[in-house]
Formats: C-alpha cells, structure tokens, sequence
C-alpha cells in the first residue's frame, strides 16, 4: 500500500479530497465539514431534526459538486410533503455553499436523535439534482422520486436511476456539547470502462469488497478533526494502492446582495410595491442566509418607485 499525494495537503476541515484506488480505477471523494456547515445551520433557528437533516443534504452537495466538471452552481433540491416540505442546497465550482429548509415545525417528532428517519421527516416527494452553466449553456438535471429511510438511501436510489455508474457513499453528522455542528462523507464510484485492466469477474468481485467496506464505516471516523482523512483512507483500504489528489477548499457563502434585491423591487408594478410595505419600509431576508435588507421610503424613491 502507498500513496501518491499530488501536492495533496488536507485541512482539518471544510474539505473535499479526491483519490483512486490505483488499478481499481476505482474514484472516490472524502470530505469533511465544520465551520461551514456550522455557519449555515446557526443562521436559523433550526429544530434538531431539520438541522441534522439539513447538515446531511449540504454535505452531499458539495461532495457531488466536486465530481462534476462545470463553471457555474450545482443545486439540490429535495421536496416532499412530510415535516420537512423543502430543503435546498448550492455549491459552486469555486466551493461556496448555501443552504436552507423550509419545515412545519408543528408537525416535527417531538423526540429526536441522530438515527431519526429521514423518509418520516421528507414523506413523499422527489430529489433532484441541477447543474447552473450560465445562460447560454445547456443545465443538466437529474430527477427521481424519494426512495430510502435515510439521505443516503435516497442518494443511492438516485445513482441507480440517475447516473450511468455504481456508487456508494457514507455520511456522518454530529452535534457537539458547544451545539457545533460537524459532518463527514465519503463516496466510491466504479466507472465502466471500454477497455478494463481486470476482468470483469474481478471488477465486480473488487467493487462488492470495496462497496462493502464503505457501508460499514463508522459514521464517527468521518467527521472528527484529530483524524487525518489520510488515516481513514489508509485503514479503510489499507491492502490498497491510493493515489491522493489536492484537497478542494469549501466555505459557507451566500450569493445574495442589495443590488440584486433593488433590481428585482425595480421589476414591480407599484401597487405590489405598496403591498410589501410595512410602516412605510419593505423588509426582505434572505431564504439561505437569513440576511435582513431594508428599504426604507427614501431607498424606494431612489430606485424610482
């Protein structure tokens, strides 16, 4: 076993790190988050579950945005008509991350823990998965129903249906006593190939071994800082040749802005103008950030309203 760290230097965390299990060709990503999940979620008053929930989605985003090779946003989005009505995530090409969830809380289990369902908390829906290119290239878009217990079922319900390859992936969330959050994934992806280094038996004999061994993470080993994801990878695989990639920087950002809200105000009629104001101001919040813009009569005699 060795590993090949091409110019690969791993933070503690706000991570994505790609490597391949050398004459697999077997290509997997892990990936570790802390202040940015962290920021995310303590912009709302989230209830544990949506949290948790929430925590989950936002890292199987950015793990999924770092397969793709695109200049622009990669969106998921996840509706169902449980507690949890919506959640929507976005990663960017440059590692920025945003999320948000809409939920009734009325509706939420009154007693929670980490092991909750997430098909109790989504019901019936879909997941979808879209690719932002700009305005003048094609969007790429998956979409499948809710199929599994958890988020992770769900993901794999979605590469089955979805994608032209095997994949699996383990996710792992936690909330500490100082009410931070942290989460951890992985995920291992068998390509077809037109002309395969082993047989076929082999191939397939060698994916259900490796496949395996990511279903039986500990969750745990995933998201604690004091553990190196190189250490993961090695004794996870460790009859394994890795070859280590350089680590892709993730933070929490939203792309909302003032210019922004003033060109879409400026887009309504005057009568909806009026209907927004209250004591004379409009006030909008950003969904993902939870950021306040006010508008006062003079801001709104500016724009021309």
């Amino acid at each position: 076993m060795y590993v090949v760290a091409d110019g690969a230097v791993a933070p503690k965390n706000d991570f994505v790190l790609p490597f391949l299990l050398d004459g697999l060709e077997l290509h997997g990503r892990i990936i570790r988050l802390g202040s940015a999940v962290d920021e995310i979620i303590l912009a709302h008053d989230y209830p544990g579950p949506v949290a948790h929930l929430l925590a989950e989605a936002l890292t199987l985003t950015a793990m999924l945005s770092s397969i793709f090779k695109y200049k622009g946003v990669l969106n998921l989005q996840i509706k169902g008509d449980g507690p949890v009505g919506l959640l929507v995530c976005d990663a960017t090409d440059g590692g920025q991350l945003r999320g948000y969830a809409k939920f009734d809380r009325t509706c939420l289990p009154t007693f929670w823990h980490e092991k909750s369902n997430a098909a109790q908390l989504l019901g019936e829906g879909y997941l979808a998965f879209t690719v932002e290119r700009g305005p003048e290239k094609e969007r790429y878009q998956g979409i499948v129903e809710l199929g599994g217990r958890t988020l992770e079922q769900c993901a794999h319900h979605y590469f089955q249906q979805s994608v032209q390859y095997d994949a699996v992936l383990k996710l792992g969330v936690s909330r500490g006593r100082a009410k931070t959050w942290r989460t951890g994934g992985i995920m291992l992806q068998c390509f077809p190939r037109k002309e395969p280094m082993l047989p076929n038996e082999k191939i397939d004999e060698e994916w259900k071994k490796h496949r395996d061994l990511v279903q039986k993470m500990q969750p745990s080993t995933l998201y604690q800082g004091c553990i190196s994801p190189f250490t993961v990878l090695f004794e996870l695989f460790d009859d394994d040749n890795i070859r280590v990639y350089e680590a892709k920087n993730l933070c929490a950002k939203c792309s909302c802005s003032k210019e922004r809200v003033e060109f879409f105000l400026a887009t309504l009629p005057n009568e909806e103008i009026e209907s927004l104001k209250v004591n004379g101001k409009i006030v909008v919040t950003c969904e993902f950030c939870n950021l306040q813009t006010i508008f006062c009569e003079n801001d709104l005699t500016e724009l021309g309203r």
